[in-house]
């Protein structure tokens, strides 16, 4: 149980806060380059944070075992539409730019 309390607490100061500056636009001028498509990024972020809560609060919260599998399929499927959606981001903008 500590683990999953570890990592929820993780990923909301890390991802959290990443993910809502990236998709507000408030980051400083510098890594603007690098991070071209800034808010599909943070979308993206957003959703890989979502995987965290989706996991861990049915288990914390001593849920059935039908219902645990369900929030772990739905995370897995939540992280890999944030996974590619993150990698997807630049191409299509770049795309839509030429």
């Amino acid at each position: 149980m500590n683990w999953h309390w570890t990592g929820l607490v993780f990923f909301s100061l890390t991802l959290l806060p990443a993910g809502l500056a990236l998709v507000t636009g408030r980051i400083p001028r510098r890594p603007r380059y690098w991070l071209a498509p800034m808010r599909p990024r943070g979308w993206g972020v957003l959703a890989l944070y979502a995987v965290a809560p989706l996991d861990a609060v049915p288990r914390l919260a001593d849920a059935p075992s039908l219902i645990v599998l369900v929030a772990a399929a739905a995370a897995g499927v939540v992280a890999a539409v944030g996974c590619t959606y993150t990698a997807l981001a630049p191409r299509r903008t770049r795309n839509a730019t030429s």
